[in-house]
């Protein structure tokens, strides 16, 4: 059986040291955790497309997709298999601003070395893989097992 994967796009927006970091709220998924901007992407839509869209819709800037580099892809277990590409995102346009305040209640810059403790754990994998030049994981199968 072949399988229809559900895609998504994570953002590290890094400035010196720092990234950016959003703490989820009222979303039902993984509450008051630090995750990353990112979204599902679409129908029809690339992985670069999806990508300057949510960031637009989150965080309220403008990014140049030449300006987007792909520096992970995690293969994800979570209640089905999942496909996440995480991208670096150095340079935008405009003010970061939280342009959704009802699912997130702290968009804020933390050191990329010193990570909060409440963390969503594939997220915190992700970002961890990137420090360490690791391009590719899968992460969640161990414990179907």
């Amino acid at each position: 059986m072949r399988n229809k994967f559900p895609i998504a796009v994570h953002l590290f927006f890094l400035r010196d040291t720092e990234i950016l970091l959003l703490r989820r709220f009222n979303t039902g998924y993984e509450d008051g955790n630090y995750s990353v901007v990112a979204g599902h992407v679409d129908a029809g839509e690339t992985v670069t497309q999806a990508a300057v869209r949510e960031i637009s819709e989150e965080a309220g800037v403008v990014v140049d997709p030449k300006d987007l580099e792909i520096v992970h892809v995690m293969n994800r277990k979570s209640e089905d298999e999942r496909i996440d590409f995480f991208m670096v995102v150095r340079q935008w346009s405009g003010e970061i601003v939280n342009m959704e305040p009802d699912k997130c209640d702290d968009l804020s810059w933390h050191s990329i070395t010193s990570l909060p403790q409440n963390m969503v754990p594939y997220v915190r994998h992700a970002i961890e893989c990137f420090q360490n030049g690791i391009t590719y994981s899968e992460f969640g199968w161990e414990r179907m097992k």
